[in-house]
């Protein structure tokens, strides 16, 4: 189930190729309800450790971040026909010689016979939206989390490090030998915390292309839905 899904949304689909190199930004998606809850996002230690922010550019589709996100639409699939199965059969009329205003339409034509109207269609598609923006909301948090202990820890260490050599310089000179070795493990601090800050930018943007990928092409359908339903 979850490799189907997938494929609807990355396999050979130049939409979504589109997408996945940044060429659009989401919008602000609608409310919806009972949605279920869904795990946090995992953010590994080795994700904000040890990157420039000169390294960061911007952000690229990530298979984890992809799978973390189809995963949470896969655990909300709603019963029936609804959107996912609309995207499907969407799916199935591109290899066919009709425009696209006609694919719509015929997939249309099989959710009504599975007595599926458009605006049921529109709204299951905009519940899908609400399941990733909560993703995006976890994702954040755990972002913050992270950056928390990775960053802060540092930050702290130098704070401390750099009090340690202002007392030792007023010292003499019998403790210049430690002063200098604080030095050397202050430089290293700090070029910990440079990497680290990299990398958190980093995975934030990796995740937010993975998001704005998915998200763009449901938000695409819903204007075409809006647009050729009727």
């Amino acid at each position: 189930m979850f490799d189907k899904l997938k494929s609807l949304f990355i396999a050979d689909d130049e939409e979504f190729k589109r997408k996945a190199g940044g060429e659009s930004t989401p919008e602000p998606t609608p409310e919806a309800q009972d949605i279920p809850a869904a795990e946090p996002i995992p953010i590994e230690s080795s994700q904000v450790e040890n990157t420039s922010p000169n390294q960061v550019t911007k952000g690229t589709v990530s298979e984890k971040f992809m799978n973390i996100l189809l995963g949470a639409l896969k655990k909300a699939d709603q019963p029936g026909f609804d959107y996912l199965e609309y995207r499907n059969s969407l799916k199935s009329l591109q290899k066919m010689d009709m425009d696209e205003a006609t694919r719509y339409k015929s997939a249309f034509a099989m959710a009504q016979t599975m007595k599926v109207d458009a605006p049921k269609l529109i709204s299951s598609a905009q519940f899908y939206l609400k399941i990733l923006s909560n993703e995006e909301q976890k994702f954040g948090q755990a972002l913050v989390n992270q950056r928390d202990r990775q960053i802060g820890e540092k930050q702290n260490q130098i704070k401390g490090l750099s009090q340690s050599i202002r007392s030792k310089a007023e010292q003499i000179k019998k403790l210049s030998a430690e002063i200098e070795a604080d030095q050397a493990k202050l430089k290293k601090l700090e070029t910990d915390l440079q990497g680290a800050s990299g990398k958190v930018e980093q995975t934030k943007l990796d995740f937010i292309a993975s998001y704005q990928a998915i998200v763009g092409q449901i938000q695409g359908d819903v204007g075409k839905m809006k647009q050729y339903l009727k």
